[in-house]
């Protein structure tokens, strides 16, 4: 499976951008999928995740009721709409897939089997 993420770009503070991540060469809709994303010097961290049937599983605290997650399996693409971004929103975005993801590691970068190449979202103050 590739995966093939895009819609990064420098946007303001308060600002919204839609990330978009396609798939190729795989089942999609056999897949869990999940966003991370990494800050220059940090750790890659848990953003969203979105079962296979469509159902958003869970957000990171600091994204809850910004970020919103969805996918649409006739188009092999999951999104990832960031909304009220802030500075510290900063970060490389990561989308990745995972044939035996369930709900209780869906967290878990290392649950996941493929990831996009990534895509830099920047929040100016």
């Amino acid at each position: 499976v590739q995966l093939q993420a895009s819609g990064g770009g420098l946007v303001q503070a308060g600002g919204s951008l839609r990330l978009s991540c396609t798939a190729s060469g795989g089942s999609f809709r056999t897949y869990f999928m999940g966003w991370f994303r990494q800050a220059s010097g940090e750790e890659r961290e848990f953003v969203a995740a979105i079962n296979r049937g469509g159902v958003p599983t869970g957000y990171a605290d600091s994204m809850k009721g910004r970020f919103t997650i969805s996918r649409d399996n006739a188009k092999n693409t999951v999104y990832l709409q960031l909304d009220s971004l802030k500075p510290e929103d900063t970060a490389i975005y990561y989308c990745a897939a995972g044939a035996r993801v369930i709900l209780s590691n869906s967290r878990n970068p290392a649950a996941y089997d493929y990831w996009g190449q990534g895509t830099l979202v920047t929040v100016s103050s």
